[in-house]
């Protein structure tokens, strides 16, 4: 498995319409897109910094993954996604090393991406998520 970058850093937030003035007004980024990604429950802006991304979510059903996380957690860093060149092949090879996978096979999600994402009692507590194009 080849990391080449952090893609992004993902944020639970409560509400997007909340948070992105947050993202612009104080902290000068600049939000270049919005998106829902329906099948996970979400709902997404990203944000440049470098050529790194910060990724808010907001929850569409407070039964899906992210509603979950906001009413055990509250607000803040939800995981750390790293770029790899295959995610299928990444997450084969994760699993033969011994580490614990939520997701067995790649998925699509937001922007395009194929994610799939390590449990976090196999990553030292941190939910990770690989990605590929």
């Amino acid at each position: 498995m080849n990391i080449s970058h952090i893609e992004h850093i993902g944020i639970a937030v409560n509400s997007l319409d909340e948070a992105i003035p947050y993202y612009e007004k104080t902290l000068g980024l600049k939000c270049y897109a919005v998106e829902e990604v329906a099948d996970q429950k979400v709902k997404t802006a990203f944000f440049m910094v470098g050529e790194t991304k910060i990724e808010l979510l907001e929850s569409t059903d407070p039964e899906g993954p992210i509603g979950k996380f906001l009413e055990k957690k509250g607000a803040g860093v939800h995981h750390i996604a790293f770029a790899v060149n295959d995610v299928k092949q990444s997450l084969s090879e994760l699993e033969g090393k011994g580490v614990r996978l939520i997701d067995k096979t790649s998925r699509k999600g937001a922007e395009g991406l194929n994610i799939g994402f390590l449990h976090p009692k196999s990553t030292m507590g941190v939910l990770t998520e690989i990605c590929s194009k």
